[in-house]
């Protein structure tokens, strides 16, 4: 019996609240990177960040589920997640 890959999925998420100049988007880097999703991250004009990823279901769980916590000194007030078609990226970075 032949195991099946996991079905690759993609989602973006918008995140509200304090989460520019406090180390944000790498700690979604670094978050992304254990986990072994690719993809990007960036901060916004409107002072949201924005993030994109590609992966495993369980994968892009976990890190929706870190988005939704943040790093130590972030204030997540709100978090708007979509799925999103598989755009293949090499590795996750982080833009501007």
């Amino acid at each position: 019996m032949s195991k099946q890959a996991p079905e690759i999925i993609a989602r973006t998420w918008r995140v509200q609240g304090r989460v520019q100049g406090i180390g944000f988007r790498y700690f979604v880097k670094q978050t992304a990177d254990a986990l072994g999703v690719r993809g990007f991250v960036r901060n916004e004009d409107d002072g949201s960040v924005f993030a994109y990823a590609f992966g495993n279901s369980e994968q892009i769980n976990r890190l929706g589920a870190a988005i939704r916590t943040g790093p130590r000194f972030s204030e997540v007030r709100g978090v708007e997640e979509k799925e999103s078609s598989v755009v293949k990226y090499n590795s996750f970075i982080i833009e501007r």
